[in-house]
């Protein structure tokens, strides 16, 4: 096919004085399309007229009103359903390469007469006016904490003038995650926008359980703040296309990092958030000039942070159990028939009973998980052994996979007793040395020894090589060399409050 290049490149050597033959073949024309063009006037684009007869018979003529009316209810219909559902009806009438010819057709109705798409209007970005935020998962980023897999999410918070962002790892889209994220985004910050835009956060409000309680809070955070709310509509992702295409960006730019990096294992979660840290100065420094605009638009924060963290307030049930969040939890028996106040943070649980915090729990991920601590309830345990083979957390009582090969053990040597005497090897553990049971658990298993809680207890006692609780000595403080430190800097000269000298 002869192209408007050609031509034109034909017609300028032919202009040099080329001759036609020659010119022909510097531009890989024959010479008879050659001597065709040049006493042309338009270009081969110019000369074409658009085809507006069917080469071939169509089709799907007799069909299609039918198809036609069925798109008309259903827009949303496939050309594929379609040409399935006519295959179904009339066998062997319609080939299976067809179905492209039934596509290019409907492709072209809704062209020309398909209902109105959905238009997105390209929006003015002012400084300082607009935060979005929302929560991103990054499990499949296969990130590992000393060799163990670190499922977690970010909360991720973007200016949408500058793209200026900040991200804080989290484990579950809830308030408190909100409130810890958004803070320290603020705060690092420097400034406050003027609205802060989300999706409808119903992850969050579920995961909260009461709608107006979660409506309550985020109202009053963002009244401290000094903030309006902005959600966009529901199922309408690309309302807050800033966020959404910033976690594509961002998770892009971490994986990109681990690869560089050459290794997705980190020493602890400090060590991953310092490395999430770095990544994240980099990408904004490349965004300074905007950003210092962001910064004019931006108020003042206020005076200090609000706690990141929800009350409330439960009882403690009979089997020394709290229901939080839709997970289990334990917590000491003298505590049964307490109400208690729980504050709920990120990544802990605090038991309040009035102004005593008597407990602190590691908070759950997920829903319908239980969290015992075998030290809450063993000492009822070992009064009522009968109560061990069906309880209902029994997993929580083996601290390690020693212990319940060890009950094992005790199982297949004496069932009748095989409770009684785990739960007083459980008890030497909880009272003198977990570690120092689990050592003595294995040496006894790999020796092939029966395990007795007396054979335990005599092996703890006199082994000096097993891993014991670590002894805290405290001495005693000589509050005098504080006398001292007040003497000598009164002897001192007074500095000039006028003047300022660096370090």
């Amino acid at each position: 096919m002869i192209t408007d290049a050609q031509v034109r490149k034909l017609r300028q050597l032919l202009g040099e004085g080329h001759p036609l033959y020659r010119a022909a073949l510097k531009v890989g024309m024959d010479t008879k399309s050659a001597r065709k063009y040049r006493q042309a006037e338009r270009l081969p684009r110019e000369s074409t007229t658009p085809r507006t007869w069917r080469t071939r018979e169509d089709p799907f003529q007799d069909v299609w009103p039918e198809l036609r009316h069925l798109l008309e209810r259903n827009p949303g219909l496939q050309a594929k359903t379609l040409f399935e559902d006519l295959q179904r009806r009339f066998p062997g009438r319609f080939p299976d390469h067809q179905l492209r010819t039934l596509q290019r057709k409907i492709k072209a109705w809704r062209a020309t007469e398909g209902p109105p798409k959905e238009v997105f209007f390209d929006q003015i970005h002012r400084p300082g006016q607009v935060g979005a935020s929302d929560f991103t998962h990054l499990s499949d980023l296969h990130v590992t904490l000393a060799g163990q897999p670190f499922d977690h999410m970010v909360y991720h918070f973007v200016l949408t003038y500058s793209n200026w962002e900040a991200a804080t790892v989290c484990f579950s889209e809830s308030f408190e995650g909100l409130s810890q994220g958004l803070q320290n985004a603020l705060w690092e910050l420097g400034g406050v926008p003027q609205m802060h835009r989300t999706d409808r956060l119903t992850a969050a409000v579920n995961n909260l359980g009461d709608r107006d309680r979660f409506r309550q809070h985020y109202r009053a955070l963002l009244t401290h703040y000094g903030m309006k709310a902005q959600a966009i509509n529901a199922r309408k992702a690309h309302e807050n296309g800033d966020a959404e295409q910033s976690h594509h960006r961002f998770k892009t730019a971490v994986d990109q990092a681990l690869m560089l990096r050459g290794s997705r294992d980190f020493d602890d979660q400090a060590d991953y958030e310092r490395f999430l840290g770095k990544l994240l100065v980099r990408r904004n420094s490349t965004r300074t000039e905007r950003f210092n605009e962001d910064r004019t638009g931006l108020r003042d924060l206020p005076t200090r942070r609000i706690d990141a963290w929800s009350r409330c307030p439960v009882r403690v049930s009979q089997g020394s159990t709290i229901r939080v969040k839709f997970n289990t939890y334990s917590v000491p028996s003298r505590l049964i028939g307490e109400r208690v106040d729980v504050h709920i943070k990120v990544d802990i649980l605090e038991v309040w009973l009035g102004s005593v915090l008597v407990e602190r729990l590691p908070r759950l991920r997920g829903r319908n998980k239980h969290a015992i601590n075998y030290r809450h309830v063993l000492d009822w345990l070992v009064r009522k052994p009968g109560a061990f083979a069906g309880y209902r957390y029994q997993d929580a009582m083996f601290p390690t996979s020693r212990f319940r090969r060890a009950y094992d053990a005790l199982q297949d040597k004496s069932p009748g007793r095989a409770a009684r005497d785990y739960l007083r090897i459980l008890e030497l553990a909880a009272r003198e040395s977990e570690a120092g049971v689990d050592a003595v658990l294995g040496r006894l298993l790999e020796w092939n020894v029966p395990i007795t809680p007396t054979v335990v207890a005599d092996h703890l006692a006199h082994d000096l090589d097993l891993p014991r609780a670590m002894e805290v000595t405290i001495t005693t403080v000589d509050l005098s060399m504080y006398d001292e430190l007040l003497e000598s800097k009164e002897d001192q000269p007074l500095a000039d409050p006028t003047t300022c000298t660096n370090p």
